[in-house]
């Protein structure tokens, strides 16, 4: 196979940057490599870089996945000092396609290709595979897409579902809300259902206990609750699962996603077992009339590291990205 026979994808975070190449009509990445982004002053030094490691000189076309609002050609990363124009980066590796597709639209497509062995059923019914599906993920922030069938394919939505409004249900959200509001002013569901959010959250219900709050990072909370040797980070992340799940439904009815919820991102494989015991459940089919349609809707977590370089593989073969 030559040079030109292979394509780049790529999964660009704010502190790494994955790079994988692909034989044409696949997906699957290979020659992986995981190069930090402080390394290098900018993208190309990081692609030339990772093009040298694998011992190809040149690829024909290019997609990259970035943590990044995508808007015209102009690339400004969030969270690293990289910034790029697409058309000058593809004019100089003279590649012929050179897509950008924002991090968490790459998750949403990246979902198409993960194997059953890397999704752990959370609950639900069958599902209708003909419907849409909706991708949610907490992370560094909330990330919400959804994928809609169309004759040949699918088409990636683009949202920002993680900012929709924190919608308390009872007297200690109502709390929750007063003392997040006093902080941040408004409070979108993703000041709760992030790594800082588990933070947030665990802040709140400090002070509306009135005890002290020992940790000061996802974590760190995270362990405590895992390890039971805390039980206010215990109950804090029971919490958050609950939210989490109310969301997830909420989202299940706004998009008529009936074909499935993915959770993606770095957070929740960390505890799934206690996920799955949480009232995450409750919380996601908690519908009143709406509850049968949700219980019909299965709910999945996803466990493949590589989602976000599979979903840049979908998007360079997929006419709708």
């Amino acid at each position: 196979m030559t040079a030109v026979d292979y394509l780049l994808v790529g999964d660009i975070g704010g502190t790494n940057a994955r790079f994988a190449l692909l034989e044409q009509g696949s997906v699957r990445p290979r020659a992986i490599e995981i190069l930090p982004c402080g390394n290098y002053a900018n993208l190309d030094e990081a692609v030339i870089d990772y093009l040298g490691r694998a011992g190809v000189s040149e690829v024909s076309k290019a997609c990259f996945a970035v943590a990044s609002p995508v808007r015209g050609t102009r690339i400004q990363m969030t969270n690293n000092p990289w910034k790029f124009d697409t058309e000058e980066i593809r004019q100089q590796f003279g590649w012929q396609t050179f897509k950008v597709i924002n991090d968490f639209t790459a998750m949403a497509l990246g979902v198409l290709h993960v194997s059953q062995d890397s999704l752990v059923h959370v609950c639900g019914g069958p599902g209708d595979e003909h419907r849409p599906r909706l991708v949610m993920g907490p992370g560094t922030g909330l990330g919400v897409s959804g994928l809609v069938p169309i004759k040949n394919g699918w088409v990636p939505l683009v949202t920002e579902g993680g900012h929709v409004d924190f919608a308390p249900t009872d007297d200690t959200e109502m709390a929750v809300l007063r003392i997040l509001k006093s902080r941040f002013g408004r409070v979108s569901v993703e000041r709760i259902l992030c790594g800082q959010g588990l933070v947030n959250l665990y802040q709140a219900h400090a002070e509306i206990q009135g005890v002290v709050a020992p940790l000061d990072a996802p974590e760190k909370i995270t362990a405590a609750a895992l390890e039971r040797s805390d039980s206010l980070a215990r109950y804090t992340l029971s919490h958050f699962c609950e939210i989490l799940g109310r969301t997830a439904g909420n989202a299940v009815l706004t998009l008529g996603s009936t074909g499935g919820v993915y959770l993606c991102g770095g957070i929740l494989p960390h505890f799934i077992k206690f996920l799955l015991e949480s009232p995450f459940r409750k919380g996601f089919e908690g519908k009143g009339r709406m509850r049968p349609l949700v219980e019909f809707t299965p709910v999945f977590v996803v466990t493949e590291p590589l989602t976000g370089l599979l979903g840049a593989a979908e998007a360079l073969a997929n006419p709708e990205v």
